[in-house]
Order: C-alpha cells, then sequence, then structure tokens
C-alpha cells in the first residue's frame, strides 16, 4: 500500500532522483524507518509485501502455505520491478527481495539499494513475539532467524550503502542516518547522477 506521510518538519528536504530501496532481514526497521524516511523526504513508501498481498489477494503466509515460496519469489519480483519503474520513493522490500539476482540486477540499474544491518540479538527482540512470518514457523525460530543472517548477509552485504540499526535509535534518527550515508555514497559515484539532489 502507497502512503503519502505528513511531512516531517525540516527544511529544504533534497529531491529523490531514483527509489531507494531498503533491504534487510525482517525486524531490521525497513518499514517503520522506512516510513519517517519517506516523511524527510516528502515521498510516497511502498511496502512490497503490502503489494503483492494486494496483487494477490492473499496475505504473504497465505501466498507461502497455498502456492509455496517460490511462486511468493516470482510475484515479488514482478511487484518489485513495477514498483522501481514509478515516481521515486521509498520502498521497504521483504527479507528474500535481494536474494533474487533479478530483482538485485533491476534494483541496481532503477534504483539505489540500503542494507539495514542489524545483529541477532536485536533482531529477535523485534519478531520474536510478532505472528506472521512464514519463514519462523519451526520449533527453533531463533536457529532459523541465525542461519538467515548467516546466510544472507553476505548477499546484503552488496547493497549500495549499509546503515546499522541501532538499539533504541528513534526512526527518524535512523532516517536522518541514512540520508547522510547515501549523500556520502553519492559523493563516491563519479559520472552518475546523484540518488539526493539539492532542490
Amino acid at each position: 500500500m502507497i502512503e503519502r506521510p505528513a511531512p516531517l518538519p525540516v527544511t529544504c528536504a533534497p529531491r529523490l532522483t531514483r527509489t531507494l530501496v531498503l533491504v534487510g532481514l525482517m525486524g531490521a526497521g525497513k518499514t517503520s524507518v522506512g516510513k519517517r524516511l519517506a516523511q524527510l523526504l516528502e515521498v510516497d513508501f511502498t511496502d512490497s509485501d503490502a503489494e503483492i498481498e494486494r496483487a494477490a489477494g492473499m496475505t504473504v503466509p497465505e501466498i507461502f502455505a497455498r502456492l509455496g515460496e517460490a511462486a511468493f519469489r516470482d510475484g515479488e519480483r514482478r511487484v518489485i520491478s513495477r514498483l522501481l519503474a514509478e515516481r521515486p520513493g521509498v520502498l521497504a522490500t521483504g527479507g528474500g527481495a535481494f536474494l533474487e539476482p533479478r530483482t538485485r540486477e533491476e534494483i541496481a540499474v532503477h534504483g539505489t539499494s540500503v542494507w539495514l544491518r542489524a545483529d541477532l540479538a536485536l533482531l529477535w527482540d523485534r519478531v520474536r513475539d510478532r505472528p506472521g512470518r512464514p519463514l519462523l514457523q519451526a520449533p527453533d525460530p531463533r536457529a532459523v532467524l541465525s542461519d538467515l543472517l548467516d546466510r544472507r548477509y553476505p548477499i546484503y552485504a552488496s547493497a549500495d550503502v549499509v546503515v546499522d540499526s541501532q538499539r533504541g535509535a528513534s526512526h527518524e534518527a535512523m532516517a536522518r542516518a541514512i540520508v547522510e550515508a547515501v549523500h556520502a555514497w553519492d559523493a563516491t559515484q563519479a559520472g552518475r547522477q546523484p540518488t539526493l539532489e539539492a532542490r
């Protein structure tokens, strides 16, 4: 679902030229921080899982249960491709989206990827009591989360920008940390239009 929150009181937000695509494991803060980041930049926020649910007419757990993970990933890739072709905004992706090579390639061409990196203890604190996580429906969900971290972090590390998720940091502080990190990354990209431009 696309949301347009009320803008934060900032002076002259930079203009976003490419969609900021937030990647990372469940619990990293992609949705909550992404919404605040969209406020800060005065752009739309989109959650790819919500868009997939809308397109499929089913929840993510229902898609996994009825159609399987492969069908979910295919739908996820198509939805993200469509969203990247729209007006630049902030896009929060599911934890497995960035693992798909074709999705990573499209993000590299049409967006700027931002990995919200968090350690296992922080992630577990945030997800252990929340339902609706199909991959954690297991006898030892913490071990599953740890395994996901071990397998996925080397791939997430290929994101354009890496920002560490800090315990206790406000969503606004994290959003501003992302803006600063993207500005710093832009400065290293000679010959490429900056992701964030002064208005």
